[in-house]
């Protein structure tokens, strides 16, 4: 790319980060508006849900919700409150929800279906820059979740953080009350700083709103840190004390490969353990981690010609990883996770152990150090990793990071360093972040170049995006620039790499890529429709020269019923220039050259608060140069609060003109939850995948026989779907871990 393109765009950025921050005044200032007092409490409080301390009834009050997420209009129809207090150890909550008997709940298990259950929700940033925090969250069946936010990565959450603190629920004809301890050792703030951010959310599931104590525009996600209130404190909140957890771990395991005849029956153990350096600085231990009891991944069919992007659900991996995770464009990321003791067909690579460093230095700095070292497994030679971030907040919302990341590759017997290339892989960069106070314009840019040996040229990558968001209308446009000889070995790039069927050989191709969106929203004051959605987007695609590569096109609507009911409506325009065969079927692959093909798609979600629920999607159209029929549906049943039966269906039907064959690809996928109780869990999934000739069947007991400590049993098959039910591995482990506060 040329410099003046680069400066050209760099300018750009630089107005719209002007323009944005001299609108930084918020039309409300919530922190000023929205203030809840809190006071030291000597009183005994038994975490029982019902709300009979003295305490209780001489606290501040956060009450008066608002319609968020759907609708930003009116204030909900049913009365919440909550109320906070401490003592010398936690930090106490209660909430008060009117409802009405039965009680909604999809599931009793931990972190599941957060937008689908009668829940009471407490967002905190303690350190109040918005920039990071926490989300706490219950059910009216008990059932918690917990999660770490970041401003930068709102729409990623997953609930696979988990940390320790206790709560109880107590449900009445009328309404329910919930009580919630935090242990200040689950926090990460700063003793001197007297103010936190915080927010309240109430989901009521059968009137079909979510309530926030402040009022969230619908623009705005609903966690937004820079939406919050005040929470004040009496005096400077106690030092949390010694925190020091140790998390030892053992299992038992039976391991059956049946394409080479091996049985393998093994003992292993291992642990974590996290110490809390200052109040905002953590540092984690793991030795010979095991991840047998993560959900495997859920398969879908790819028609595309790239990988795809799955995510990361290992827990040592997930605290403060915005840190790294953030750095780059969705599909285009120097640091992903899943790199590091696992391949590419996600099968495990043993890890023998790592360090991490993270969290606040101070005020403006934030950090993320982290050295993890992988074992030899076969081919693979063994790995040191290394990941280092330091992110400096400027102004109020926004930050500049720079970075570090290191692969370094170690011989041994059994694995080999085929090529120079696979010796280390290095990363280093800038990447910088902008957010309006108001949250209507956002920025980014960043610069990152790889290391290999043998090469100097090529090997950078620059990106650079504007977006802007009110009520009714939002637009974003975003450029990418990735050279054809820069290398993620820690990363993630979804098309830098090209498969050519005839020569039968990856080859790598750098591209520019530009992307542009402008939606419209109508939200009608009357009637059973929250909202109607227009779109319309573009993604062109360059090669490193500047020629032709792809160019999509695509409008949507969407149509949002106050009963949670949807609809989607997509028409899509692709132009593609292939540069090499392509292979979709097992006949001759597609020749190179220019193809150009329209589809439509069509998608509806019944209500998701009804007992039976469903989802069913049509695609049809042009492929290249045939066609393309797909379809998939998936039901749900729910048995009240203690399980749920799903079947997932999809069926992708593609032809085209002799010789190059047609394909039929079926993916069915059934999933049986059943809960016993909020800490004993059943889950069975199965999928039958015929483009990866793969029936796998996945079975797991869970037991949390005390707070953050489980016993698991996980049974594991896999057969081919073609010749039927030839098995190919199993594996059954026992797994046990307990949490211990030092």
């Amino acid at each position: 790319m040329r410099v003046s393109l680069k400066c050209g765009l760099c300018i750009l950025f630089y107005c719209c980060c002007i323009f944005s921050y001299a609108q930084t005044v918020l039309k409300t200032d919530f922190k000023q508006t929205h203030k809840i007092k809190l006071f030291h409490t000597t009183e005994t409080i038994k975490v029982d849900g019902i709300l009979d301390e003295d305490v209780w009834k001489t606290t501040d009050v956060a009450k008066d919700f608002n319609e968020i997420i759907l609708r930003d209009i009116d204030k909900v129809k049913r009365k919440s409150e909550a109320r906070v207090v401490y003592d010398n150890e936690f930090i106490y909550f209660s909430f008060y929800s009117e409802d009405t008997i039965p009680y909604i709940s999809n599931t009793l298990k931990r972190d599941a279906n957060p937008g689908q259950n009668e829940t009471v929700w407490i967002a905190l940033d303690p350190l109040n820059q918005q920039t990071n925090g926490f989300i706490f969250a219950l059910s009216s069946y008990n059932v918690q979740l917990d999660d770490l936010i970041s401003a930068n990565s709102l729409n990623s959450l997953s609930f696979t953080w988990d940390n320790k603190w206790y709560s109880a629920v107590k449900r009445y004809n009328d309404h329910w009350t919930a009580e919630i301890a935090i242990p200040f050792k689950t926090l990460r703030y700063s003793k001197e700083n007297l103010e936190w951010g915080i927010n309240f959310y109430r989901v009521d599931i059968k009137n079909a709103q979510y309530g926030g104590w402040t009022k969230i525009p619908i623009n705005i996600h609903w966690a937004d840190l820079g939406y919050y209130g005040t929470l004040v404190w009496d005096k400077p909140p106690p030092a949390p004390g010694k925190n020091i957890s140790f998390i030892p771990y053992t299992t038992a395991s039976y391991l059956k490969n049946i394409g080479n005849e091996k049985t393998n029956i093994k003992w292993d153990a291992g642990f974590d353990a996290k110490v809390a350096l200052t109040p905002s600085l953590n540092l984690d231990f793991t030795v010979n981690p095991d991840f047998s009891q993560v959900e495997v991944d859920q398969q879908v069919t790819n028609l595309t010609r790239f990988n795809i992007f799955f995510p990361e659900r290992r827990t040592f991996f997930l605290e403060n990883a915005d840190l790294y995770n953030e750095i780059g464009y969705p599909l285009i990321r120097p640091f992903y996770s899943r790199t590091i003791g696992l391949d590419e067909s996600g099968n495990t690579i043993p890890i023998i152990g790592g360090v991490r460093l993270s969290g606040n230095i101070n005020k403006d700095y934030r950090i993320a150090l982290m050295n993890i070292q992988t074992a030899a497994k076969e081919a693979f030679a063994a790995q040191n990793y290394t990941a280092l971030t330091v992110r400096r907040q400027v102004l109020q919302r926004s930050s500049i990071s720079a970075y570090l990341f290191n692969r370094q590759a170690f011989l041994h017997d059994t694995a080999k360093i085929e090529t120079p290339l696979n010796a280390y892989g290095r990363n280093a960069g800038v990447d910088a972040r902008f957010t309006s106070n108001t949250t209507k314009w956002r920025g980014f840019t960043s610069y990152n170049y790889s290391f290999k040996p043998g090469i100097s040229n090529k090997n950078g990558y620059f990106n650079i995006g504007a977006e802007y968001s009110v009520k009714k209308i939002g637009f974003q446009v975003h450029y990418n620039d990735v050279g054809t000889n820069y290398y993620a070995d820690m990363g993630f790039i979804a098309r830098i790499n090209n498969y050519d069927a005839h020569l039968d050989t990856v080859i790598r191709l750098g591209f520019k890529q530009l992307f542009q969106q402008v939606k419209y929203r109508i939200m009608p004051l009357k009637g059973n429709v929250n909202t109607h959605l227009f779109g319309v987007e573009n993604s062109l695609i360059l090669n490193p020269s500047g020629t032709f590569n792809n160019l999509m096109n695509r409008l949507r609507y969407n149509l949002n019923m106050k009963n949670r009911s949807e609809f989607q409506f997509i028409l899509e325009r692709e132009n593609t220039r292939l540069l090499f065969f392509t292979k979709f079927t097992n006949k001759q692959p597609l020749p190179p050259g220019d193809y150009i093909y329209n589809q439509w798609n069509a998608e509806y979600k019944s209500d998701f608060r009804k007992k039976i629920s469903y989802t069913a999607n049509y695609r049809q159209g042009e492929f290249y140069n045939g066609t393309i029929l797909s379809g998939a549906f998936s039901i749900n049943y729910r048995l009240e609060h203690w399980g749920n039966i799903n079947l997932g269906f999809s069926y992708n039907s593609i032809k085209f003109p002799e010789p190059f064959g047609d394909a039929k690809l079926y993916l069915i996928n059934p999933k049986i939850e059943i809960f016993f109780s909020n800490n004993l869990f059943w889950t069975t999934f199965l999928q039958y995948n015929t483009q990866i000739n793969n029936i796998n069947i996945n079975s797991r007991i869970q037991w949390r026989y005390k707070p953050m400590s489980d016993f698991f049993l996980v049974y594991t098959d896999n057969y081919f779907s073609d010749p039927f039910l030839i098995n190919k591995n199993r594996a059954l482990v026992l797994k046990l871990n307990y949490w211990l506060n030092l």
